[in-house]
């Protein structure tokens, strides 16, 4: 039997998820498992990661139940990015992975902008200056738990330990180490300026691989695979997101809205725009995205139903009795420190313009119109940067609200489609994986038309209530300048 299919493993924030996909993206068997984020003291946001890796095996076996295990020609991975994980000389964690969540080095953030030139090495890495980021969480870990950074024999990311655990491999794909504000994305090095302010060596981080390199074979670990199948390093959600959606080609951008949300762009040269507002991540050879991500996406509903105390589609359907605009109530929905494209080191959310006559539905509205409006800024900082963007591919959680998705269209103003493959970031990890064990051809015009095959099940396209969100632009972005100091 000849192997046809390429897992696809997705480690997110909330589930990691297992897809065994055919080339042409055909779905041919998939598993979940759920996982959540602890808050053990003020501020901290961060997960175990024993309890991430059986969430991988729990997925993985399901994934392949009902498959002949001689298909699978492969397992390519994606998570999250910016979580950093401190472990032992023999690979075992010796602390909780602290997510890109996780706003602890706010302080350190603040007193590192005073003193390096954070654009620059913002430009050579990619990655903002900015709490979530692994290099400002080493700096923090540094000053603030001294001991833990001390004993630390190598650092990674949640992918990394996984990775190394599976195969026994110590590598960091240079998707993931792109998004660490660590690594040169000019040279595909471990950054010195960077590495000093983070108080370690490059003996400490993994070696920096391609996203398609095959990085070992599966040990014996029960996944429901034997021993032996080639496993590839695969990327960064974000990134992968974007190859899994299609969103290859330019004027083409990507937009997720999960826990999170992010919009990307792919290009062929790396590079972050003049004033600092957008990341550079690594997707594959020869290309990049460029972008911003939103810390409050599918959050903010998640806040929603938890204060109001009502279900989730019951506040859904009341929102959508509610006309554009809220009746007057604007929601700043900052719940955590916002990311793209200010980059808030801090920062706080409001509802303006408050009556008595809202109600749960107008709040919601609101607060999912917040969200809209923001990612709307990140695409006006795209163009400004020179990158055109004129169709959105769609994913995320989010699309399953018919409100939810006219919203996105009517805010950004452009036609947004949503591919019939659900699970981008997945499928994405499987392309890489493809090409890895030469089930695609090499180079990158090979993935693009490979991610390009993914059918769109709907396009919406602006409707009547687009005017509306443009006139509350300016006084969203106004509100967000004033309630900074907050």
């Amino acid at each position: 039997m000849t192997p046809d299919l390429v897992l696809g493993v997705d480690i997110g924030t909330t589930a990691t998820k297992a897809v065994a996909f055919t080339v042409d993206g055909d779905d041919q068997g998939h598993g979940s498992a759920p996982h959540h984020l602890d808050e053990p003291e003020p501020g901290a946001a961060v997960q175990d990661p024993e309890a991430l890796y059986e969430a991988v095996g729990d997925a993985v076996r399901d994934a392949v139940a009902d498959l002949d295990p001689r298909r699978v020609a492969a397992l390519s991975f994606s998570s999250a990015m910016h979580g950093l994980l401190a472990l032992d000389a023999a690979g075992d964690p010796i602390g909780p992975l602290v997510t890109w969540a996780d706003p602890r080095a706010s302080d350190t953030a603040r007193d590192l902008h005073t003193r390096v030139d954070a654009l620059a090495l913002h430009r050579r890495t990619g990655t903002p200056v900015h709490p979530m980021s692994p290099l400002l969480k080493l700096a923090w870990l540094r000053r603030a738990r001294p001991s833990l950074h001390a004993a630390a024999h190598t650092w990674g990311g949640i992918k990394e330990f996984v990775l190394a655990r599976a195969t026994g491999a110590r590598v960091a794909d240079t998707s993931c180490a792109s998004g660490s504000g660590l690594l040169d994305l000019a040279t595909g090095t471990w950054d010195p300026e960077a590495l000093e302010i983070a108080g370690i060596t490059a003996d400490a981080l993994g070696e920096p691989v391609a996203p398609t390199a095959v990085v070992g074979r599966l040990r014996e670990i029960g996944w429901g695979l034997p021993a032996g199948v080639p496993v590839v390093a695969g990327g960064g959600d974000g990134p992968l997101a974007s190859l899994g959606v299609g969103a290859v080609r330019p004027g083409v951008a990507a937009c997720s809205i999960g826990t999170s949300g992010a919009l990307r762009v792919t290009v062929e040269r790396p590079a972050v725009d003049p004033r600092g507002r957008v990341f550079c991540y690594g997707l594959a050879d020869e290309r990049w995205v460029v972008g911003g991500a939103i810390t409050n996406g599918g959050l903010v509903l998640d806040w929603a139903h938890e204060t109001l105390g009502r279900d989730v589609d019951e506040l859904l359907a009341a929102a959508q009795a509610v006309p554009a605009g809220a009746d007057g109530l604007l929601a700043v929905p900052h719940l955590l420190p916002e990311r793209a494209p200010h980059w808030d080191l801090g920062g706080a959310g409001a509802l303006l313009g408050l009556h008595r006559r809202h109600t749960a539905g107008h709040v919601t509205r609101a607060l999912l119109e917040g969200v809209c409006l923001q990612l709307r800024l990140v695409l006006d900082a795209l163009r400004e940067a020179g990158l055109a963007v004129h169709e959105v591919r769609a994913t995320g959680g989010f699309a399953r609200s018919t409100l939810w998705r006219q919203m996105l269209t009517d805010a950004l103003d452009l036609p947004v489609g949503f591919p019939t493959v659900d699970q981008g970031s997945a499928f994405g990890a499987a392309l890489l994986g493809m090409q890895g064990v030469g089930l695609l051809p090499p180079g990158p015009d090979a993935l693009v038309a490979a991610a390009e095959r993914i059918p769109l099940g709907e396009t919406r396209h602006p409707g009547p209530d687009a005017p509306a969100y443009a006139a509350r632009l300016p006084l969203f972005e106004q509100a967000h300048d004033l309630t900074r100091a907050l």
